[in-house]
């Protein structure tokens, strides 16, 4: 059994130093799913801080059976956390239908700036 694995299963029968130790070795999923984020009117900050309640979540569900590395199986709820922030966090609702398309100009945007070297008019 890996030591992660061994960690996982101490901090599901209740083990707080075992749970906190798992979080901060993996903190880096966090950041790392983060940036993909950046630019979508939420500050690096809170989707760090929203990052860390999916990896929290990912280590209370995460079982072995799942025959998958932990990092595999945290990296898609950590995503899925912050995308549901972003999704259903508003002053204002939104249509799903319109933020996705917001998020395809946005693309479409970034692409034509570096194809441009030039901001798109």
């Amino acid at each position: 059994m890996d030591h992660t694995l061994a960690l996982i299963i101490k901090s599901q029968q209740g083990d707080k130093k075992a749970r906190d130790t798992v979080f901060e070795e993996n903190t880096g999923l966090i950041y790392s799913v983060a940036k993909r984020f950046v630019g979508r009117g939420v500050e690096m900050e809170d989707l760090i801080q929203i990052g860390s309640i999916g990896l929290l979540k990912a280590v209370d569900h995460f079982n072995a059976s799942f025959e998958v590395k932990f990092s595999t199986y945290a990296v898609p709820m950590i995503a899925g956390e912050i995308k549901r922030y972003l999704r259903d966090d508003g002053i204002l609702k939104v249509s799903r239908s319109l933020k996705e398309n917001c998020v395809k100009i946005y693309s479409a945007r970034e692409k034509l700036e570096k194809e441009l070297g030039r901001e798109p008019v």
